[in-house]
């Protein structure tokens, strides 16, 4: 197949990522409105012979302080044929565009998972004291076509970021934790939460704790429980503005796109949640909670409730972002790898982030900044 490639408008970009089963929420249009710090670009792949959109990618632009070039970010993306033998068609036009406008470095984060883990298998590594990390427990599920990919990427001169690398990117996880639903009913997957998880849901609702859907006009609740929770867990929060415009892009672009849930008791917010929606694919977003009512087990209540949600929607999965791979109790991110696999779902490895410099001295004076910040 011969491509071509050319900047696409937003409604041909739109069109594209809807005819698809699933992609990520950060290769629709609209994250560049949510992103407004960076300038953005719709890019399309054509096969030549037939004229037809074949791929497509979200491409953010962040300029270097004091210098007219900038850094080409596509957040997991390209939007592509991944494992096409000729990957290199497909990747080499996209750097000479980049760096036509004014690239000196490119990062993307392919959409391709290596290895899966079920949660047993992560239950039993946890136990096991000479395990310290996911990578050191077999996998259940590897992809060979994925490290095909890796080496292709290497032979084409990119470089895998160290821990997703440098860069003003949000940076994303490299493991996520997901709990599939295609083929499954809703009483499997209640069934393969764990025992303290099923206890929690049937705590809360005894409790009379109820999960409504919010609208834009309780951000600012949201927002209150988000800052306790940033408070708590020592992370800078994001301002109130960035929801407000996340909710008003996404749901400007489809009204489904984002949701807003709260669990509450006696009219109380104790815990508050954000879920994105892109075809199947449905992802708990950010997550908040106040420092009283945990004992009543809202957040269990919450995923629950969101979970049906997905799953009434139709997905495929259920996203619970990311993880840590430190299998490590001494570890502060720990607790969160255990709340997850409560879920019963599956851990999931990514290729991670990728480096193509167009300009090696700027990309290293780039590292050099981002390690002094």
């Amino acid at each position: 197949m011969s491509l071509t490639l050319r900047t696409i408008s937003r409604e041909q970009h739109l069109a594209y990522i809807q005819s698809l089963p699933a992609a990520s929420h950060m290769q629709v249009p609209a994250w560049a409105d949510v992103k407004a710090e960076w300038r953005s670009e719709s890019l399309g792949w054509f096969d030549e012979r037939t004229g037809e959109m074949v791929g497509a990618g979200l491409v953010l632009y962040r300029q270097l302080p004091k210098i007219k070039r900038y850094l080409a970010y596509l957040p997991e993306g390209p939007v592509i044929n991944w494992y096409a033998p000729n990957l290199d068609e497909w990747l080499q036009p996209m750097l000479a565009h980049l760096k036509q406008q004014g690239a000196f470095s490119v990062k993307m984060g392919p959409p391709v998972i290596i290895r899966r883990w079920e949660a047993t298998s992560i239950k039993g590594g946890i136990q096991n004291p000479d395990v310290k990390r996911l990578r050191d427990i077999e996998a259940d599920f590897i992809e060979p076509r994925a490290f095909e990919v890796a080496d292709k990427l290497r032979r084409m001169g990119w470089q895998q970021g160290e821990d997703g690398g440098a860069g003003f990117g949000d940076v994303q996880p490299r493991y996520v934790f997901q709990v599939p639903l295609a083929n499954r009913s809703l009483e499997e997957v209640h069934k393969n939460f764990n025992q303290l998880w099923r206890r929690n849901i049937k705590k809360a609702e005894k409790e009379g704790v109820e999960v409504v859907q919010g609208g834009y006009h309780d951000l600012e609740e949201w927002q209150r429980l988000y800052e306790i929770t940033a408070i708590r867990d020592h992370f800078r929060p994001r301002p109130l503005s960035y929801f407000q415009r996340m909710w008003s892009a996404l749901n400007t672009e489809d009204p489904n796109r984002m949701r807003l849930y709260f669990a509450r008791r006696g009219g109380v917010n104790l815990s508050a949640a954000t879920m994105l929606v892109v075809g199947g694919h449905v992802w708990y977003s950010y997550g908040a909670s106040d420092n009283i009512g945990r004992e009543f087990r809202p957040s269990n209540a919450m995923q629950w409730r969101m979970l049906r949600d997905s799953y009434a929607l139709g997905a495929t999965v259920y996203d619970l972002r990311g993880i840590s791979d430190s299998l490590d109790e001494t570890d502060h991110l720990f607790g969160l790898i255990q709340f997850k696999v409560g879920t019963g779902g599956q851990a999931a490895e990514y290729l991670g982030e990728w480096d193509f410099p167009l300009n090696k001295l700027l990309h290293k004076a780039l590292d050099i900044y981002m390690s002094r910040r």
